[in-house]
C-alpha cells in the first residue's frame, strides 16, 4: 500500500494522501464488514470507507434493536397469559425508558465486533469519510485518494419516504429514529404493513400503545396468504387495528401529534395519533457515489449487477441491499462470500436465488423459503401441498403455543419446492427446508430423519411424511402386507 494512513474520525488530520490497495469497500454494514474481514484474513490489502455508524442498519437501526424490542414485548405478553400455565396472570408494569435502555444495551454489547478498532486490528485501513468515485479505478474519501484493483459498493439501503401530501411539514419516525423513543407513544400510526410495520406494530401494542397499521394493499404480500390469514387474526387479537386497502391521501401535524387522511372503499376517514411511523419499504443508497464517473449502471432499484455481483465496471462489485434484491442481512453475508470468491480467487461464483429464506419476527413467527403455493402452481403445474398443524404437535401443546402450521410444497416426485412455517421459532424451523431446497434433498430423507421428541421440529417431519400417507394406506400395500403375513 502506498501511504497506509488510517483516518479514524472527523478530527483526523486532513493531510492529502494517496492509497493504493488491493480491495476498497464502501460501506461498513453487514456486506461491507464481511468482505473486509474476509479479504484481510486472506492477506489482501484492504480499505474500508464508512462515514456513519459502523455496523450499518442491521446493528444500529434494524435487526438488532428491533429484535431486542420484540423480546421486551414478548416478555410483557407472557405476564398477561401466564394463567394458561397455572401461574397468576397480571398486567406488566412497562417502564418504556428501561425498554429503551435494554435495546441500546444490546446494541452496545454487539458493537465491538463491528468497531473501527477491531477491523484495524485485522490490518484494515478504515477511512471515516464519504467515498465518491472520480474514475473507473479510483475514488476520493475526504483528503484521501484511493486506487484499488477491486472495489465493492456496499452502501446498503435507507427508509423509503413516500410522496404523501403534507409529509414534508409533519414529524414522522422511521426505523432510523423509532428506537430513540424514551416514551411510549399513546397512539402510533404506522404506514406500511410489511415485515417492519407488522413487527413493530405488534411490539408497541404489546407494550401498551394503541397501534393502527395502514396498508394500501394487503399485509405481508410476499408470504403465503393461507399463513398470513392466521397471523392477521393473531395480530388483531393482540389489539392491532389493521386497515388493508387503505390509501393515505394526506398527513398533517396537530397539537396532539399527527392526523392521517385515509381513503378506503370510496370513503375518507381522518385518523389522529400521537406519532407516525413510516414503514413503506426501503430504497438503495446510491446517491453522490460518483457512479457515472466509474461507468456503473444503476436505476431506482439499485446498482445493476450480474449473477456474480459484478457491475458494468468489471473492477467494481456491489453487495447487500444496494443491489435492490433480497434485502436481508443473511443475503448480504452471502453476497460477501460471492464477492470474495470472484474478486480475490477469480472463481465464477454466483448468487444463490432458489433457497433464500426470510422471516417476519412477529409472534408467532412467519418463515418462508422457496416457492409459495401459488407461485409453485404457476411454475410447475401439478404439485403436492403438505401440511402439519402445531395443534397436533405435543411440544407446542405442552407450551400452550399451538398456533400455526408447517406447509410444504413439493413436486409429484417428492422434490421440495418451498416451505412456509407459521409458529413459535419458525425462523429456526425453516433451516432444514432451506437445506433441502439448496441441496436437492427429497421428502423421503426429510420424513426418514429421526427427530427428537418432543420438539416442534417433529411437525416438519410429519408434514414430509404426509407425502407417503396415501401409498402406505393403499389397497395394494395392504394386500402386500396380508400376503407376506400368510407366508409366515
Amino acid at each position: 500500500m502506498g501511504h497506509r494512513q488510517r483516518v479514524i474520525g472527523e478530527g483526523a488530520p486532513h493531510l492529502a494522501t494517496t492509497i493504493d490497495t488491493d480491495i476498497c469497500i464502501l460501506g461498513a454494514g453487514s456486506a461491507g464488514l464481511s468482505v473486509a474481514a474476509g479479504a484481510a484474513l486472506l492477506g489482501a490489502r484492504t480499505v474500508l470507507i464508512e462515514p456513519g455508524a459502523m455496523g450499518g442498519d442491521c446493528l444500529n437501526t434494524g435487526c438488532v434493536p428491533s429484535k431486542a424490542l420484540l423480546a421486551s414485548a414478548k416478555a410483557a405478553v407472557a405476564h398477561r397469559h401466564a394463567g394458561a400455565l397455572g401461574l397468576r396472570a397480571q398486567a406488566p408494569e412497562v417502564d418504556f425508558e428501561a425498554v429503551h435502555d435494554h435495546v441500546h444495551g444490546v446494541i452496545a454489547g454487539i458493537a465491538p465486533q463491528d468497531s473501527v478498532e477491531r477491523f484495524e486490528g485485522m490490518g484494515v485501513t478504515v477511512l471515516r469519510e464519504r467515498g465518491r468515485f472520480t474514475g473507473p479505478r479510483e475514488l476520493e474519501a475526504g483528503a484521501a485518494r484511493v486506487s484499488a484493483r477491486r472495489f465493492v459498493i456496499a452502501t446498503g439501503s435507507a427508509p423509503l419516504v413516500p410522496p404523501i401530501p403534507g409529509l414534508e411539514a409533519t414529524p414522522y419516525l422511521t426505523n432510523e429514529t423509532v428506537f430513540g423513543l424514551r416514551e411510549l407513544p399513546r397512539h402510533l400510526i404506522i404506514i406500511g404493513g410489511g415485515p417492519i410495520g407488522c413487527e413493530l406494530g405488534q411490539a408497541f401494542c404489546r407494550l401498551g400503545a394503541r397501534v393502527t397499521v395502514l396498508e394500501q394493499a394487503e399485509i405481508l404480500p410476499k408470504d403465503d396468504p393461507e399463513l398470513v390469514d392466521i397471523l392477521r387474526d393473531r395480530l388483531r387479537a393482540d389489539g392491532l387495528d389493521i386497515r388493508e386497502g387503505a390509501r393515505v391521501t394526506r398527513v398533517e401535524a396537530t397539537g396532539e401529534g399527527v392526523a392521517v387522511a385515509v381513503e378506503s372503499g370510496g370513503t375518507t376517514e381522518r385518523i389522529e395519533g400521537s406519532a407516525l411511523l413510516l414503514a413503506a419499504g426501503r430504497r438503495p443508497v446510491i446517491e453522490d457515489l460518483g457512479l457515472a464517473a466509474a461507468g456503473i449502471a444503476h436505476g431506482p432499484g439499485g446498482i445493476e449487477v450480474d449473477a456474480r455481483l459484478r457491475t458494468t465496471n468489471r473492477r467494481v462489485f456491489a453487495a447487500g441491499d444496494v443491489v435492490g434484491a433480497d434485502p436481508f442481512t443473511h443475503m448480504a453475508s452471502h453476497h460477501a462470500v460471492v464477492v470474495i470468491k470472484n474478486a480475490l480467487f477469480r472463481l465464477p461464483a454466483k448468487v444463490e436465488t432458489r433457497a433464500v429464506p426470510w422471516v417476519t419476527y412477529t409472534d408467532p413467527e412467519l418463515a418462508q423459503v422457496g416457492l409459495a403455493e401459488a407461485a409453485a402452481r404457476r411454475a410447475h403445474g401439478t404439485i403436492r401441498v403438505l401440511r402439519w398443524p402445531f395443534a397436533e404437535n405435543d411440544r407446542a401443546r405442552a407450551e400452550r403455543s399451538a398456533e400455526g402450521l408447517v406447509k410444504v410444497i413439493a413436486s409429484p416426485r417428492g422434490r421440495v419446492l418451498g416451505a412456509s412455517i407459521l409458529g413459535a421459532q419458525a425462523g429456526e424451523l425453516i433451516q432444514p427446508w432451506t437445506l433441502a431446497i439448496a441441496q436437492g434433498i427429497k421428502l423421503s430423507a426429510m420424513a426418514g430423519t429421526i427427530a427428537p421428541y418432543p420438539t416442534r421440529g417433529e411437525a416438519g417431519k410429519r408434514a414430509a411424511g404426509g407425502f407417503y400417507a396415501d401409498k402406505i394406506s393403499s389397497r395394494w400395500t395392504q394386500g402386500l402386507v396380508r400376503l407376506l403375513l400368510r407366508l409366515g
